[in-house]
């Protein structure tokens, strides 16, 4: 594959494209723009929520952001949600009741378009006293759709704690994670960075043979297959999580290191 070239380029931000200082290194900058320039569509794949995508426009301008593990597609440009994948009510209710009767000091808060919700015991790391977040009951929070529901742990391992989210969902929500803390995110069924990505290229008339991800964590497994298995190139950070560096086809350098720069610039 030494003459392969990707015709759309995606990318995770946190511990990928991101450095550790949320920044993103001038490498970087330079390289996807000259990927643009050559009419490459380059597309962020990312965990996050629309509402902390606007420090990332700011830098790369226009383009297309798959947020919330794949439940939310955000235009850049006008910052304007353009499709929605979310989890519904009825089934909001059934999992947190279930989990809740599993595991009694776990936590929930809710991703809805552009506003967080979490119950009061809920510790959220970030966005402490900014606009769009506040405290809600699991009633409110579970009262209309969601992009992503979260619950969290302050007892149990990360690890463990995913698991037993895993089992007790089943197959009625998709559950992913990309935190060291314990931490699980849960979106709509079969909904995936996967399912986000392919969307966004059926879009540009690409399939996964032609796509290159780049990615750190198990939220990015799922997209990761698809591009792997399609032909194209998944390339793991050289920190990346065990279960991810087992489905890569490639290891770029770190984030800190312009892992994502260095690696297009050698296509």
């Amino acid at each position: 594959m030494s003459d392969w070239r990707p015709r759309l380029i995606a990318s995770d931000m946190d511990g990928t494209l991101l450095r550790s200082d949320d920044t993103v290194g001038e490498a970087t900058v330079a390289e996807v723009a000259r990927w643009r320039a050559e009419g490459v569509p380059f597309v962020l794949a990312t965990g996050r929520p629309p509402r902390w995508m606007h420090r990332i426009r700011e830098v790369l301008g226009t383009g297309t952001a798959v947020c919330c593990n794949g439940a939310v597609l955000l235009d850049l440009e006008s910052m304007e949600i353009r499709h929605e994948e979310p989890l519904h009510p009825t089934t909001l209710q059934a999992l947190t009741d279930a989990l809740r009767e599993r595991q009694p000091t776990m936590w929930f808060a809710v991703e809805y378009g552009w506003e967080f919700r979490h119950e009061p015991v809920y510790r959220p790391r970030w966005d402490v006293d900014v606009p769009g977040v506040a405290v809600a009951t699991l009633e409110e929070m579970t009262a209309a759709p969601v992009a992503k529901l979260l619950a969290r742990s302050e007892s149990m391992t990360p690890d463990a704690f995913v698991e037993l989210i895993e089992e007790v969902v089943g197959d009625r929500a998709t559950v992913t994670h990309s935190s060291s803390d314990a931490l699980a995110e849960i979106s709509a069924p079969g909904v995936t960075k996967a399912t986000g990505l392919a969307t966004v290229a059926a879009r540009h008339g690409i399939g996964p043979e032609d796509v290159v991800v780049f990615g750190d964590m198990p939220n990015d497994i799922a997209a990761f297959e698809w591009v792997r298995d399609g032909g194209g190139r998944a390339v793991a950070m050289a920190h990346a999580h065990p279960d991810l560096l087992a489905v890569a086809t490639d290891v770029t350098g770190g984030n800190d290191e312009d892992g994502v720069a260095a690696f297009l610039a050698s296509l």
